[in-house]
């Protein structure tokens, strides 16, 4: 599911800064249940959250979408 490859590279790419969900959720002005939900592959993200969280981390959008969908059915 694209949506848990999704979430499983923000994990990773919050935990590289070196922050928590409740961080990344204030730095971002966002729920942290939310990004809690993403990560978790339960939410469906939209292009402007996307956005958001890449500015808040300070990396290219296209960073977020570096995975591997050759496991998507």
């Amino acid at each position: 599911d694209p949506k848990v490859l999704f979430g499983e590279r923000l994990k990773v790419l919050r935990k590289k800064k070196g922050w928590s969900q409740e961080k990344l959720a204030l730095e971002a002005d966002m729920d942290r249940a939310y990004i809690g939900g993403v990560e978790q592959g339960r939410r469906n993200i939209s292009l402007m959250n996307i956005c958001k969280l890449a500015k808040t981390l300070n990396i290219h959008q296209s960073e977020l979408l570096q995975f591997s969908l050759s496991k998507v059915k």
